[in-house]
């Protein structure tokens, strides 16, 4: 069974993967936007639809991920009675 930290890991690389993807496509729609023929057309309207749920796809990834980044600070609190912000940066530096 994989670890949390290694699921983690796991998910932040495929996010970031996904933003390299993302942005190399938008990239590619850039430069080729002078190509006129039909094929070129199809081919890059199909592009911008899937770029737009790549797009959606990741804000969902990411909000997902924060969701669970301020859950677990939240539990982290809890768990060490950090009542304040001041308990909880001291808590951090040790």
């Amino acid at each position: 069974m994989d670890s949390p930290e290694r699921d983690m890991q796991t998910q932040e690389r495929l996010i970031g993967d996904l933003r390299q993807v993302i942005e190399n496509a938008e990239e590619l729609l850039k430069n080729t936007d002078h190509y006129k023929s039909l094929p070129y057309q199809s081919a890059r309207a199909k592009l911008a639809q899937a770029l737009l749920a790549a797009t959606a796809e990741l804000e969902r990834f990411e909000d997902a991920q924060l969701d669970r980044m301020i859950a677990a600070t939240h539990q982290a609190n809890l768990q060490h009675q950090d009542t304040s912000g001041e308990a909880r940066l001291m808590r951090a530096f040790h």
